[in-house]
């Protein structure tokens, strides 16, 4: 298979970002968008769309539609997903937030945290298929999460389930190569940087394990504004996801839509030497996926710039619409725990 251009030679450091449409120098970030936003298009199409915007990789969830990680020939099918990359040049991480693919009923479920082990094993499965997928595609992180805490389960027990549960999957991503980088998820077990904190001091911080920085989530619970928490979570990025959002609201914005003061955030990834993808998140507004891919990654190459030291920082409105808009984004929480 040929190698990823936008990994390195030895398949574990990205190569740097596509250079400006307006010729000006390339940013250190490297941005890509989420197929679980454009989940109305073919997988094959949305590549190619990302690919045309600019963006410089995708952060691919595996589901029904886009690379079923439990159908038939699944090796086959992603390696035509890797040429399909190399051709288009785009970097990609493996996201694991699909909310129905293990269960038609149950949102996210079962989870790491599931009081059947037969079923944690499930999703401990779908986990080592992701990171064997991920080191197919040169993926630069395999995406998690631990799931809302069990009716009638206790949070000590819940804890030692999620450690249990993901040390074959962690075995597996040290095998592969590939981090697996967990994700601090509002109204989650595992909902904030401390309690990742915690997590990898129960599993003696295994080097194969990582974080996502969701910088939305940042926004809306952590007690440090969302630029100091990529500061304090620098050792142990291996993934960014990026939307705007409201404090104490758990709903996935577009940017300008919420409070986050982006270009202090990019700046101060950009300083941590991350160079792995930065992901928009918006995966309510698949109805108007298309719009919302062409007006992100404009609002977020402005934002890096203006927060360059040669320019000065400054206020950003979203970038005028390209194209109408296919709907009104929907206003319903993103929260796993809502329906």
């Amino acid at each position: 298979m040929s190698r990823n251009p936008n990994r390195g030679p030895d398949g574990n450091e990205a190569a740097g970002p596509r250079p400006n449409p307006d010729g000006t120098p390339p940013l250190p970030l490297r941005f890509g968008y989420g197929t679980n936003g454009l989940a109305d298009l073919r997988l094959d199409d949305a590549l190619a769309l990302l690919a045309d915007l600019g963006y410089d990789g995708v952060g691919l969830t595996l589901d029904h539609m886009h690379l079923d990680p439990l159908a038939p020939d699944l090796a086959a099918r992603t390696r035509r997903v890797a040429h399909r990359l190399d051709a288009l040049g785009l970097g990609v991480t493996v996201e694991t937030g699909a909310r129905y693919v293990l269960d038609p009923r149950r949102k996210h479920g079962p989870s790491l945290l599931d009081p059947d082990p037969d079923d944690r094993a499930r999703r401990a499965d779908l986990l080592v298929r992701a990171v064997r997928v991920a080191a197919d595609l040169g993926a630069h992180a395999v995406h998690c999460f631990s799931g809302v805490l069990p009716a009638g389960t206790d949070e000590d027990t819940a804890w030692k389930r999620l450690a249990e549960t993901l040390t074959p999957v962690l075995d597996a991503a040290a095998t592969a190569g590939v981090p697996l980088a967990v994700e601090p998820e509002p109204g989650h077990l595992l909902a904030t940087l401390a309690d990742f904190h915690h997590l990898r001091r129960a599993l003696g911080d295994p080097e194969p394990l990582g974080l996502t920085l969701d910088i939305g989530h940042c926004q809306c619970l952590e007690p440090l504004p969302p630029a100091d928490c990529v500061r304090d979570a620098a050792p142990w990025l291996r993934h960014v996801q990026i939307e705007d959002m409201r404090r104490g609201v758990h709903e996935h914005l577009p940017f300008g839509d919420g409070e986050i003061d982006f270009p202090p955030v990019l700046a101060a990834l950009a300083a941590t030497g991350y160079r792995g993808l930065t992901v928009v998140e918006l995966p309510r507004h698949s109805h108007a996926g298309p719009h919302f891919a062409a007006r992100s990654l404009p609002f977020l190459r402005r934002a890096a710039r203006s927060a360059a030291p040669t320019a000065p920082a400054r206020p950003l409105a979203a970038s005028p619409d390209p194209a109408p808009p296919h709907g009104d984004p929907s206003a319903t929480p993103e929260g796993s725990s809502t329906p």
